[in-house]
């Protein structure tokens, strides 16, 4: 089987989890309270209920691992960084890994950690054609923390909380699509909700973007319906924000972090843009830059967005974590395509080259 049952998690592991997700948790809102609640089995759940398009995901508790379609999974923000996925399309189709990045990032989001074995002409709609390095049903504490989620909504939808850049690169990769099938990890299952509380609920726990590129409010109506380039606007803010992972911030698996960070760039104005080139490489490794020294020079305690000070934003206590510019993760951002290992900008431009996205 290439998918373990979408109900089932073993209560040890979940506690596991727990205890891995550390620093991240204490950023989650609450527990909701009954009916449903995140803990519970929505009342009327059953498992032959076929009067919705999504039955099968009413009865899922949260830690449970749901084998979805990607096409059908419903997004909760509007926009997406472009140029991330172009970065990652650029390493599924233009790359030197001696392994195609695309199968150790479908074998991480499916919560086995990276890809072990690929064979000749392997594609990711062919499961047969890879191996990944956990096999279903061993998966760890680790790797189900690395795993995208959802919250089950009214009918029994799944909607995306996170994951949109990695799940619309498999959609636009040739052997990926809206068929492609992954696992995601249940966060909530609210389908016990009317669909006005369901969006009240998911608003208070920050578990929907609501805001567009400009800033410019964006109504739960207008969200995509699916994956794929063509139905987010771009966001440039949350592109630059991308390339200063582990520069000037680490991730913390707080929900649109990299959203919040884009806004205050936007309206404080942190550095100036004007002269920002997304088709150069060096005036975009010198924003990169710019910003994330910004954002490191921030007091912790000042407030970046929504409440939200730089400290839970996971802004870091040095520049680079205190390695020279020829050190660490700007260093790598840094290499250009020659390189024998090119770094994230350097595989985004040639993409978009490539492809005529300049």
């Amino acid at each position: 089987m290439r998918f373990s049952s979408p109900y089932r998690l073993a209560s040890a592991l979940g506690a596991a989890l727990a205890v891995a997700v550390g620093a991240g948790a204490a950023l989650a809102p609450a527990a909701l309270a009954a009916p449903g609640a995140p803990g519970t089995r929505p009342s009327f759940c059953r498992h032959d209920n076929r009067s919705t398009p999504f039955a099968q995901y009413l009865c899922a508790k949260p830690g449970d691992l749901l084998d979805v379609r990607i096409g059908d999974v419903h997004p909760t923000q509007p926009s997406l960084g472009y140029d991330e996925v172009y970065y990652k399309l650029g390493r599924y189709t233009l790359g030197k890994d001696a392994i195609n990045k695309k199968f150790d990032d479908w074998c991480e989001a499916d919560g086995r950690l990276a890809a072990a074995s690929v064979s000749p002409g392997a594609r990711l709609n062919d499961p047969s054609s890879f191996t990944c390095q956990l096999p279903v049903g061993a998966e760890t504490a680790d790797s189900i923390a690395a795993m995208k989620t959802v919250v089950i909504g009214p009918g029994g939808e799944p909607f995306l909380t996170d994951g949109h850049h990695t799940l619309t690169s498999f959609f636009e990769t040739p052997d990926g699509g809206a068929g492609l099938h992954v696992r995601l990890r249940v966060q909530a299952n609210l389908s016990a909700l009317t669909r006005q509380d369901f969006w009240n609920e998911m608003r208070a726990h920050k578990w929907v973007w609501l805001r567009g590129p400009n800033g410019n409010p964006v109504t739960v109506n207008k969200l995509p319906t699916s994956v794929g380039l063509a139905n987010f606007t771009d966001d440039k803010y949350r592109s630059l924000l991308y390339f200063g992972r582990d520069i000037g911030y680490a991730q913390n698996g707080l929900p649109f972090q990299e959203f919040y960070w884009g806004s205050w760039v936007r309206d404080a104005k942190p550095i100036n843009l004007a002269d920002w080139n997304q088709n150069d490489h060096g005036s975009y490794l010198a924003t990169v830059r710019a910003l994330t020294e910004a954002m490191t020079a921030l007091p912790k305690n000042t407030v970046v967005d929504n409440g939200f000070t730089a400290a839970q934003l996971g802004a870091l206590g040095q520049w680079n974590d205190g390695k020279a510019a020829n050190k660490g993760e700007f260093d790598k951002l840094s290499k250009p395509y020659s390189d024998a290992k090119p770094g994230k900008l350097a595989y985004t431009l040639e993409y978009k080259r490539v492809h005529g996205l300049g």
